[in-house]
């Protein structure tokens, strides 16, 4: 099991694209907000990019953390046993009277965000009362301290938390009737390739496969052998908000129109994904199924419209777990892990309900959906599957038979990769270099990072390759002999050529480094990347991850300094071959066949879909394991 994540000071997402309501709304509910009580604190500007003002405190002072004095006072029947127990057993059991009763409260209020029939300004209040917005972006909630997690009960029916054996699927995948499958991925190359190496391997088995993601990516998808479909939104426009507003809050109310029209570019681009021609062929598509990341916000209304089945893939945990909280969320008391995806996924709703409820009345010729019921309720069905290694992350116990670790997903881009001769004589003139680099990501102070590699590798007698990618990395005033510069190269390949890395944290990167058993040192810039670099440094593969705001020239020499101890690349050698073991793409493949409805199977009798019991999406009192 990996080591639950420490409490974060700062991340966000990449995938948690935020918007913002509509004017009238959004002046109501900050006409409303201001009126909450005096003692919470308004932490950043907007909640979801222009949702209204938000809880703002320290974790000593947040919303969650009040309680009235009335709610304090012990009752009568606590008055009346003081007397007979010490001053030392009166004040433990005034602690435990007092935390029940906040935890009572918390529990009342968070269940009352999730009911239809409160109003969505009365569920904004309970939001800032239970969570607190942070000026990173992230989601910070404060539960007792003394309240243990309990283990879901058998009595919750949704598709999350219903802990059974997985079935293995017997089921010949050459014989699944072909269909023709829409994958839709928003985000960076990083999103992009998993998704590509997926796709192959279906069209291996007789399927068509469209994917469907931004035209930057057009070429990459075609040259794979795939069909390619553009997706609004711009990925460097995407990556450059995040990196400057950490995941939810944007920086000021200008940020708010760049984003939300990036979101309605991606929504409005979902349907004509799934149903329009081939924009060079004009070979008609019609989608059997669709394959999505939840970036790809619609996914789930699309397929409801369209009545065909939806499979959701993601390289960070989105499905709600006991064991660690949501990525996105600042969460000390282990009773709060499952709680927090809830909150995060609800406040991500907040911001982006009106463009979806638009697609859904305009395009799609569906109802509109209520305050949450659209974001919390509609994909608790969905079938999840997870691209990561199950020996770095093991499938948590609270995810049930609808929730699939497939492994990582490779695509094999270094059969085919021919590395510049400069390169391959760089290489063999010298011993393994360190790479360093952040991909797609941009970077604020490239020339200030690029000394400071510059001069960690010196100190601590290493060769380098730096990485520019779209952060400008490596503008040497002049050559050095112990560095390389690189524009681009397939990590497969070049990771094998390398002792250890230096890299953002992405899933696909942090995969491929550890695959080549390189000792690895996360620099996070935002999303799951801070996520990735605690579970690397908790496998013992690396030092603690250093977020991109406190990258430093001493940090980095520690850094490589621990990265070159033996027994850390001992662990990463470990870890390694028990990879070579998986086959992540085989694994999303008969995840997603073994979900597929009854009809597309073959060979077997039809069998009636069973009716899911009417239940609430989730438990608010079992998440902070009050009795």
């Amino acid at each position: 099991m990996a080591a639950s994540p420490k409490h974060r000071e700062s991340h966000s997402s990449r995938s948690s694209f935020s918007g913002e309501v509509p004017d009238r709304i959004e002046k109501e509910i900050i006409s409303d907000v201001r009126e909450l009580d005096t003692s919470t604190q308004a932490t950043g500007d907007y909640v979801a990019a222009g949702s209204g003002p938000v809880d703002n405190g320290d974790a000593e002072s947040s919303g969650t953390n009040h309680v009235s004095s009335s709610e304090a006072k012990t009752s009568p029947m606590d008055i009346s046993n003081t007397g007979k127990l010490s001053s030392s057993q009166r004040k433990l059991e005034k602690s435990k009277t007092q935390n029940q009763r906040h935890c009572n409260v918390l529990t009342k209020e968070a269940a009352q965000i999730f009911d239809d029939k409160i109003p969505d300004q009365q569920k904004l209040k309970l939001l800032n009362r239970i969570a607190t917005v942070k000026h990173d972006g992230t989601v910070e909630l404060e539960v007792p301290g003394d309240v243990e997690p309990q283990a879901l009960d058998v009595g919750s029916r949704d598709a999350y938390n219903e802990v059974v054996e997985d079935e293995d699927l017997d089921t010949d995948f050459q014989h699944i009737q072909p269909l023709q499958i829409v994958i839709l991925i928003v985000g960076t190359r990083g999103d992009v390739q998993p998704f590509v190496a997926i796709g192959k391997r279906l069209q291996d088995y007789g399927h068509r496969v469209r994917l469907a993601t931004h035209s930057n990516f057009k070429e990459f998808v075609l040259t794979a052998g795939l069909e390619f479909y553009p997706l609004g939104g711009d990925p460097k426009v995407l990556a450059g908000y995040m990196v400057k507003n950490k995941g939810f809050l944007p920086s000021g109310p200008s940020e708010i129109p760049v984003q939300r029209n990036q979101i309605k570019d991606i929504i409005s681009s979902l349907l004509p994904a799934c149903n329009e021609p081939d924009p060079d062929s004009h070979v008609a598509f019609k989608a059997d199924a669709i394959i999505a990341n939840p970036p790809a916000y619609g996914h789930v209304h699309v397929a409801e419209a369209l009545k065909v089945p939806l499979h959701i893939f993601f390289t960070m945990p989105w499905t709600p777990t006991s064991e660690f909280p949501h990525p996105l969320s600042h969460v000390k008391q282990s009773a709060g892990y499952r709680l927090s995806y809830q909150i995060v996924n609800s406040l991500i709703w907040l911001g982006i309900r009106d463009m979806i409820n638009d697609l859904r009345k305009k395009k799609l010729k569906l109802r509109p959906v209520t305050y949450l019921s659209g974001s919390q309720g509609s994909d608790s069905e969905v079938p999840h599957g997870y691209i990561w290694s199950p020996h770095l992350v093991p499938k948590p116990k609270d995810w049930g038979p609808k929730v699939d670790v497939v492994g990582f997903c490779f695509l094999d881009l270094a059969s085919n990769y021919e590395p510049p001769e400069s390169l391959v004589k760089w290489l063999e003139a010298g011993s393994k270099p360190i790479y360093i680099g952040f991909g797609s990501l941009p970077v604020q102070e490239p020339e200030k990072m690029t000394q400071i590699i510059v001069e960690a590798l010196e100190k601590t007698e290493q060769r380098g390759i730096i990485n520019k990618g779209w952060g400008g990395l490596g503008n040497l005033a002049e050559p050095k002999d112990f560095i390389y510069l690189l524009d681009n190269c397939p990590h497969d390949w070049l990771f094998l050529q390398c002792k250890a890395v230096v890299h953002h944290g992405g899933a696909g990167t942090t995969a491929a480094g550890l695959k080549a058993a390189c000792p690895t040192t996360i620099v996070p810039f935002f999303g799951d990347q801070p996520f990735w670099g605690e579970q690397v440094h908790a496998r013992g593969l690396g030092p603690p991850p250093i977020p991109v705001d406190e990258f430093s020239l001493q940090k980095l020499i520690d850094a490589i300094k621990f990265m070159l101890r033996p027994q850390v690349k001992e662990q990463a050698v470990e870890l390694a071959k028990a990879m070579e073991k998986e086959d992540g793409v085989s694994g999303a493949v008969k995840a997603f066949f073994k979900h597929l409805p009854r009809k597309h199977l073959p060979h077997k009798n039809p069998e009636p879909e069973p009716s899911p019991e009417p239940s609430p999406f989730f438990s608010i009192r079992r998440c902070f394991g009050c009795s």
